[in-house]
């Protein structure tokens, strides 16, 4: 009879042990649709986007923040064809904190959502990309040696392999410091741009490591994650895993 208690204490533990762990804990992959090239709007009402399912990024401590800032609904859209991989953020908001004008500035203090690809996992080099609210973007590859991070924009950078890339805001007008009910980003990053470190164009089964963030700046500085990191976003070993089907 002792056993019996005992045995059934243990599967009911591993079940709750399950259950605690599958709750808590995000999944790390992710499954990629693939789909037929489109032209990004901005607006993500290509009828190709009907395939994808949204999946949230949630806020975490940002660097030397004692919690995490107020959180505001995001979510995200990811599919691929054969020339590149399609993304769109639909994010909740209140106003677009975003002075910068120019591409290659720093996105990243101001409003922004990011893309961090890294399809080749023997070297320590992954692809950052950002766009903000008025439609400015950093594209650069960056290598990663031991914690020690540079980004390294295209030497060249032109119709071949630049990021198709569109905003649009929402509840509001599409300019600096608007008040707003949300924003969107549209857009599509080419293979090509990612030479040499993509080892070849993705096909059924291919697996790559990446994260999805945003940042955003309205009363308090709120970070968000797909991966959770522990503060920087430049913690490439804790990215999840893309599964293109």
């Amino acid at each position: 009879m002792l056993q019996k208690i005992a045995l059934l204490f243990l599967v009911t533990a591993g079940i709750m042990n399950s259950f605690y762990a599958s709750a808590t804990i995000p999944d790390s992959s992710l499954v990629i649709k693939k789909t037929t090239d489109f032209k990004v709007n901005g607006e993500g009402n290509a009828a190709n986007w009907s395939a994808a399912q949204w999946f949230d990024i949630t806020v975490q401590k940002g660097p030397n923040q004692p919690g995490p800032g107020k959180a505001f609904p995001t979510k995200v859209k990811i599919m691929y064809s054969e020339k590149g991989i399609y993304f769109l953020f639909d994010c909740t908001d209140q106003r677009l904190t975003a002075t910068i004008m120019e591409d290659f500035g720093a996105l990243f203090k101001e409003d922004v959502v990011e893309v961090f690809l890294w399809p080749d996992t023997a070297v320590p080099i992954y692809l950052e990309y950002e766009v903000s609210p008025l439609n400015y973007e950093l594209p650069i590859l960056v290598p990663n040696m031991n914690g020690k991070a540079q980004g390294w924009k295209p030497w060249h950078y032109d119709d071949r392999n630049r990021v198709q890339h569109a905003t649009s805001a929402q509840g509001g007008q599409k300019k600096s410091m608007a008040a707003v009910e949300g924003w969107k980003a549209e857009f599509f990053i080419p293979y090509v741009l990612m030479n040499p470190i993509v080892p070849s164009i993705p096909k059924s089964g291919t697996k790559w490591r990446g994260n999805f963030y945003r940042i955003d700046y309205d009363s308090e500085t709120a970070y968000y994650s797909w991966q959770k990191t522990g503060g920087s976003f430049h913690e490439f070993k804790k990215f999840g895993t893309l599964i293109f089907e």
